[in-house]
């Protein structure tokens, strides 16, 4: 059904790249979000206020907040395809996000509210009247919050969305709960044992408990996490591929918004090779990567000594031996500067994420080692941070 809907209101829904079918989705998925949720809550409304059940009508105050994080996620979508301007350089993608920490936030307030009402249904308990429309609103309520779940989630990755991502974890949060007060309704019946109050609490505190995590997720991109070890996997082994590119270093990925990824790095290649030749190949990179991945890539250009058989040497030894200190330990743009009593090594080396040992101990370390080696030198070491993670 999905496919069919996207078929007939996305138009030119395969160009999922472009920002303005990206905004067509989003906003589709708000549409359909709003309408599907006034109508549940306004089904178990009905219901709840007639049956007197505190669980069933939280239930419904918790499809009202859906609609309005519909909404929220309709705005974001809008606001996040605004072209670029003069004060936004960089457009305005992290709508997006911030919509994704309204829906959080939304999801753990209703949480918490349900919760404080089940709290008062089991001091005060009142009778809860059972019925057979009841049970119809509820199982019905079950099967279009499981299809909107899929919903969400099957455009959400479509698009790469965390906002369409938590919208479908708070669907499937809100099968489990109405799944709850129906089971609880029944018990109640057959038993004679009032656990409506109870299933409410379960319910919030399960809903406060996915709201938490929406908050941590939808948080972590504003703040500025790492990409994705796929990704600079994906960055390294293609700037490898190309003929004449010796190694790459210094990668760093800013993200602003749902494929608004931009990223730089240094590419290694022969100092002795044309520099005419070696700023084409880096102009041919960069475009590759905006035409292929629709990533704006800027890199630069560390021309390497390949032709001097000792610097090459002390390179390749000192680019393992660090790697007695830690695995992840990196070296690059290493050159010697030679004098009448001893020789200068100056190079980069690029200190892990997490790394138990300071930039000075890193430092002091490695340069142990390269004097311990070649004892007629001294190590001019820069301490570089690492900004990603890899796979390796």
């Amino acid at each position: 059904m999905t496919e069919w809907l996207v078929r007939h209101f996305v138009r030119m829904s395969e160009q999922t790249d472009d920002p303005a079918v990206r905004m067509r989705y989003g906003q589709f998925a708000g549409i359909v979000g709003i309408i599907c949720n006034v109508m549940l809550c306004l089904g178990k409304g009905a219901i709840g206020l007639v049956s007197g059940s505190v669980s069933i009508v939280a239930d419904a105050v918790n499809n009202l907040s859906d609609a309005a994080s519909n909404i929220v996620s309709l705005l974001g979508f809008k606001l996040a395809s605004r072209p670029a301007d003069p004060e936004h350089p960089y457009g305005h993608g992290r709508y997006e996000y911030l919509a994704g920490l309204v829906v959080a936030a939304l999801v753990l307030a209703i949480g918490i509210n349900l919760a404080w009402s089940s709290v008062q249904k089991i001091i005060a308990p009142s009778p809860t009247e059972f019925s057979g429309a009841l049970v119809a609103v509820l199982a019905l309520s079950i099967a279009v919050k499981l299809w909107m779940a899929a919903f969400n989630r099957s455009i959400g990755r479509r698009i790469n969305s965390d906002t369409l991502e938590a919208t479908a974890v708070d669907s499937r949060n809100d099968v489990i709960s109405t799944a709850a007060v129906l089971a609880c309704a029944c018990i109640s019946r057959a038993t004679g044992v009032d656990l409506d109050g109870w299933a409410g609490l379960a319910v919030g505190a399960f809903i406060c408990w996915s709201g938490v995590g929406l908050l941590r997720d939808t948080v972590s991109p504003l703040l500025g996490q790492a990409p994705s070890p796929e990704l600079v996997e994906h960055i390294h082994d293609k700037i490898l591929s190309y003929p004449g590119v010796l190694g790459t270093h210094d990668l760093m990925v800013h993200d602003y918004g749902p494929g608004r990824q931009f990223a730089s790095a240094h590419v290694e290649m022969a100092a002795e090779a044309d520099p005419l030749e070696s700023h084409d190949l880096i102009d041919n990179i960069e475009q590759d990567f905006k035409m292929e991945d629709g990533l704006i890539v800027t890199l630069h250009y560390d021309p390497i000594v390949t032709d001097d058989p000792e610097v090459r040497d002390m390179r390749h030894w000192i680019s393992h031996a660090v790697e007695e200190i830690d695995p992840r330990i990196t070296v690059h743009d290493l050159r010697c500067v030679p004098g009448p009593t001893h020789t200068n090594v100056i190079f980069d080396c690029v200190r892990p994420a997490g790394s138990a040992l300071s930039a000075d101990e890193l430092r002091e370390r490695v340069a142990r080692l390269v004097q311990e080696h070649y004892p007629r030198t001294i190590a001019k070491i820069t301490v570089d941070e690492s900004y990603v993670s890899s796979q390796q």
